[in-house]
């Protein structure tokens, strides 16, 4: 059974910055496109960032403006998601996922379990 382990998180002062960990088994990232979602309180979850195979590029949505980074450790099948310059609004449970398609909406396999990030101004 595929399992994603999520880490980081938790609660930072606006204008600070943290790192969120995603790991999981080699069956589940090797080859795989990985992406984060995030959802905020009483809101659909929405995308994040993606980032496929050695070689690709990373995808962001809109909202990111250079304050999200997403990167994938391919020797440790671990991903990592920075978040900069944190604001209020960017408090909202984050879920990293793998094997990832988009055709017109997103679509994963497998999900983490969930991490809070919460923003205080």
């Amino acid at each position: 059974q595929v399992q994603l382990v999520q880490s980081g998180g938790g609660l930072v002062q606006a204008g600070g910055s943290l790192r969120l960990s995603c790991s999981a088994s080699e069956r589940a990232f090797s080859g795989s496109r990985l992406a984060w979602f995030r959802q905020a309180p009483g809101k659909e979850r929405e995308f994040v960032a993606s980032r496929g195979w050695i070689g690709s590029m990373p995808t962001y949505a809109d909202f990111v403006k250079g304050r999200f980074f997403i990167s994938r450790d391919y020797a440790k099948n671990t991903m990592y998601l920075q978040i900069n310059t944190l604001k209020a609004e960017d408090t909202a449970v984050y879920y990293c996922a793998a094997s990832c398609r988009n055709a017109g909406s997103w679509s994963c396999d497998y999900w983490g379990q969930g991490t809070q990030v919460t923003v205080s101004s």
